[in-house]
């Protein structure tokens, strides 16, 4: 038997009972050990095995030559798609509150509500665009397509806010008209209009999302002894240029509309996303492709049904042949290798339970191969981690309104310079930018020496530090908002909250900005690349539609709960305005504030408790050769 490769007998092989399936305490071992495997199928980083990941050209074909495809420079071409996409998308949320409120007539808190819920299904339906690219079209026709969508969108936005016909007669609509709500409303057509572009550009942003970030990953060959450290650099790469996006939009587009109107600031972002569409399809003949693996959600099906069809057959049947997978090197997924067998969801097993009634042929929806099996559990076990970040992704949608409301009744001058209010979230990018820049140069050195870690903190790690910024970020939010409310009131501005109060420094909430753009670095760019890593390879486009799906339900958690404090806290009978009150000095934003911290310590608990629970796939192989090691030599 060769030191490379060790091929693990069928019990068929074996005489009796297969040891693996033998349930009498010391003598079980586990079912992993059934089933072909090699060493040298293993990636550097032992996550799984490179059968069937080769990269491929647009073509389909095999890359004769890996050196002049992929790496930095092909990365560089994607980087402008996401950078375009993130700064359209932050324009469109920190502007078009305001434009429903000023153009469109809309009450302020209707027209927060509807970004949001826009925010919301542009991000929750990315697993429709991960499903797709990892399905039938893979990462490239994915964006490309997806992107041509998200322009059409824009441009549609833009002919909104251009053209008179489709917003209601600004005449007579003053600010005191704004605040009686007396100005003529948009009519139902216009803002039909304005839904269905606004729509389409959500659905485009749904097939760009989870797929830029994996393709960008894909351009670095993981057989490479740097493939780790290249990852590592390129996710905080990618969420620089994602935060760069972000500044553009709260800065130069604010700078825009301010000074040239709400269509030339929308024009500049489907002006962007129109030359970035140009340079990403420049770069095609340089990048590497993975070739989808067929329907995720179909074998994710199949291996339900086959457990279920298999629930009460036991594994010490005698009939039985052991768990299925194809010999050899390939594994029966396009563009996916084999994944080692794992002893968790042991239920879903039974999927993959081969008996000799099953014959020679048998159906996909009654007997599944071992890596179809893991692959269900992996996707299963990834859910409780970007499941805790949607409390994180509900305190950035919350900043990005109620922020912005606190920030419009104190002083913006900085010297003689004032700061529009639409751009005090330029502050939470800024900060990022900062913490990246100085992320490789100052964190990891120092939390090196504290964790040992090669990379400073696990992804993990990154993730929990995140989350427990965010909670700092919070309860600040709320400390202050208590003592400007109880300025406010004291210096005779309680019914007057659409007047700045010239001796409060706006700034004050560069605190709450930095903190929760400090914790946005350490979760978001932490579990991209835990899904990049962690999730099948025939399912990365999906892994990473997981962490935009946490950020979609982020935006619907923040409405709901929205909605439930303005119900709960609002008595009309006895003239008690809710905590959100449009009139900010008379509500209660940091009672608020201090109910999304306990929402978030408790979430906070329930991240520890999973992370603590989960087991890298690196220490799950680890652990599988390990017990093959050890079987008895008679057995094997």
């Amino acid at each position: 038997m060769g030191s490379t490769s060790r091929e693990i007998k069928s019990p068929e092989d074996v005489l009796g009972t297969p040891a693996s399936l033998e349930l009498d305490g010391k003598s079980r071992k586990k079912l992993g050990v059934f089933f072909i495997e090699s060493d040298n199928r293993r990636t550097a980083f032992g996550r799984g095995y490179t059968g069937g990941t080769t990269p491929v050209n647009i073509h389909g074909k095999p890359i004769a030559d890996l050196s002049k495809t992929g790496g930095w420079f092909a990365a560089f071409f994607i980087f402008g798609n996401e950078m375009a996409e993130r700064m359209a998308y932050f324009g469109l949320s920190v502007n078009m509150v305001a434009f429903m409120f000023y153009v469109m007539h809309r009450p302020f808190s209707s027209s927060s509500n509807a970004v949001n819920n826009f925010l919301g299904i542009s991000q929750a339906s990315s697993v429709l665009g991960g499903f797709l690219a990892d399905a039938y079209l893979g990462r490239y026709w994915t964006i490309a397509i997806f992107t041509t969508i998200y322009l059409a969108g824009l441009i549609g936005i833009t002919l909104c806010a251009s053209m008179k016909i489709f917003v209601p007669s600004q005449d007579q609509c003053d600010q005191l008209s704004l605040l009686l709500g007396s100005c003529e409303p948009a009519k139902p057509w216009q803002m039909l209009y304005l839904y269905i572009v606004l729509y389409i550009t959500a659905f485009g942003a749904a097939g760009i999302r989870p797929c830029v970030s994996s393709f960008g990953a894909d351009q670095f060959d993981e057989r490479s002894k740097d493939y780790k450290t290249l990852l590592d650099r390129f996710f905080n790469f990618f969420y620089l240029c994602v935060t760069i996006g972000a500044i553009v939009a709260f800065t130069l587009v604010v700078y825009i509309q301010i000074e040239r109107g709400w269509g030339a600031a929308f024009g500049s972002l489907a002006i962007a996303m129109g030359m970035s569409n140009m340079i990403f399809f420049a770069g095609t003949p340089l990048y590497r492709h993975r070739l989808p693996g067929g329907s995720p959600l179909t074998r994710v099906a199949q291996v339900l049904v086959a457990a279920f069809k298999k629930r009460h057959v036991p594994f010490t049947r005698s009939e039985l042949v052991g768990l299925y997978e194809l010999p050899g090197r390939q594994s029966a997924i396009k563009g996916s290798g084999k994944i080692p067998h794992t002893d968790d969801f042991r239920c879903l097993d039974k999927a993959a339970l081969e008996l000799k009634e099953d014959g020679a042929d048998p159906s996909p929806w009654r007997l599944c191969t071992v890596t179809q099996v893991e692959e269900v559990k992996i996707l299963i076990k990834l859910i409780p981690i970007p499941a805790c970040t949607i409390m994180l992704n509900a305190i950035l949608t919350e900043f990005l309104t109620l922020s912005v409301q606190q920030a419009y009744t104190m002083n913006t001058h900085m010297g003689k310079l004032k700061l529009p209010v639409t751009c005090m979230p330029v502050f939470p990018g800024l900060s990022i930018f900062l913490i990246l820049c100085l992320y490789y140069s100052v964190f990891v050195p120092i939390s090196r020496r504290i964790t040992g870690h090669p990379h400073g903190a696990s992804q993990l790690q990154r993730v929990g530090i995140g989350l427990f910024i965010s909670i700092l970020s919070v309860a600040w939010a709320g400390a202050f908002e208590r003592f400007r409310r109880g300025y406010a009131i004291t210096h005779g501005y309680e019914f007057n909250f659409l007047t700045p109060m010239p001796d409060l420094s706006a700034y004050w909430l560069l605190i709450q900005y930095c903190l929760i753009g400090i914790a946005e670095v350490f979760t978001i760019v932490g579990l991209l690349e835990f899904l990049y890593e962690e999730a099948p390879d025939a399912m990365k486009s999906i892994g990473s539609a997981y962490a935009a799906l946490a950020g979609g339900l982020g935006c619907f958690v923040a409405s709901i709960i929205n909605s439930i404090v303005k119900s709960a806290t609002r008595n009309p009978e006895n003239k008690q305005l809710s905590w959100l009150s449009q009139n900010i000095n008379q509500a209660k934003f940091d009672y608020f504030y201090w109910l999304i911290t306990v929402l978030s310590i408790i979430n906070f608990c329930i991240f520890l408790y999973s992370a603590h629970r989960y087991k890298y796939r690196t220490e799950q192989t680890f652990e599988v050769r390990e017990t093959k090691q050890n079987i008895p030599a008679e057995d094997s």
